[in-house]
């Protein structure tokens, strides 16, 4: 098998010499953020909000009737003193 050339060699123009690698500027550079005063009030209004859903909705008609309630000496007694610790202590310990 024989092997032809593909383009031939010119003796006349000289090869390429391997240039030195170009350097780069190694300036020590930084990277920052800044976050203006009005993006980190909205984030905190936005974290108010999130803490404000997840909260338990409190009705205040219910609250008013426990109040009625728990003023009416009658209604406090021995099994409504020991229901009331055994929740506390389940939502405590549970």
């Amino acid at each position: 098998m024989t092997i032809d050339r593909i383009g031939s060699v010119d003796p006349i123009q000289p090869g390429k010499k391997p240039g030195g690698v170009n350097k780069v500027n190694e300036s020590p550079r930084t990277d920052s953020i800044s976050i203006s005063s009005e993006a980190q009030g909205k984030a905190e209004l936005l974290r108010i909000q999130e803490i404000a859903m997840s909260a338990p909705e409190i009705r205040a008609e219910r609250v008013a009737e426990l109040k009625e309630k728990i003023n009416d000496p009658s209604y406090i007694n021995e099994n409504i003193i020991k229901g009331t610790a055994d929740k506390l202590i389940d939502a405590l310990f549970g």
